[in-house]
């Protein structure tokens, strides 16, 4: 039990996708220096990451300290948080711990109270995407804490990637700045 003035600890599970040179030896050792001893690195394919599991009072704390730790290292940079807010039906089935059938039931209205989140990508594709978020709050079946989590991590996402238009000609990059405001 906590004493007075004492904040309560959870331990957080999350991946960073990583661009840079995660491999190096001397990367490592400097990671581990940046405070993340608490995380597995790796890479698959030439992509970086990094798998945490870390204590904190919060997930937004675990997350944004393991941002801060992994971009403190030179030559890195956190391309995005895991586990994606995008996902497929087959990954909507399992964390709702129902068939893939069921889901496929449920996103063509043929089950269920209707209203299924529409994909929010490759819609005319056999391989859709639906935000977690979305599917979280219409479902109904998974805690207040987990929608609240989801829908952080997609609004992460979003910022990481906005990030990265820097890149982007001027004018783009204002365009996009227009949309992002609103």
């Amino acid at each position: 039990m906590p004493t007075s003035g004492m904040t309560e600890m959870d331990d957080f599970e999350f991946t960073l996708a990583i661009a840079g040179p995660i491999d190096e030896e001397s990367i490592l050792d400097r990671l581990f220096e940046a405070g993340c001893s608490d995380a597995t690195f790796g890479s698959v394919d030439g992509a970086g990451f990094a798998e945490f599991t870390r204590e904190a009072t919060s997930f937004e704390e675990a997350v944004m300290l393991g941002i801060q730790q992994v971009e403190s290292v030179p030559g890195l940079r956190v391309l995005r948080v895991e586990p994606d807010d995008l996902v497929t039906m087959s990954e909507i089935a399992e964390r709702l711990g129902r068939t893939r059938e069921s889901i496929r039931l449920l996103v063509s209205g043929d089950r269920g109270h209707g209203g299924f989140p529409p994909p929010v990508s490759h819609v005319r594709d056999r391989f859709r995407l639906w935000r977690w978020s979305d599917v979280a709050e219409w479902a109904g079946q998974v805690s207040l804490e987990e929608r609240q989590r989801a829908k952080f991590v997609a609004a992460l996402n979003a910022a990481l990637e906005l990030r990265r238009s820097r890149d982007l000609p001027k004018e783009q990059r204002a365009a996009v700045r227009r949309v992002a405001a609103g």
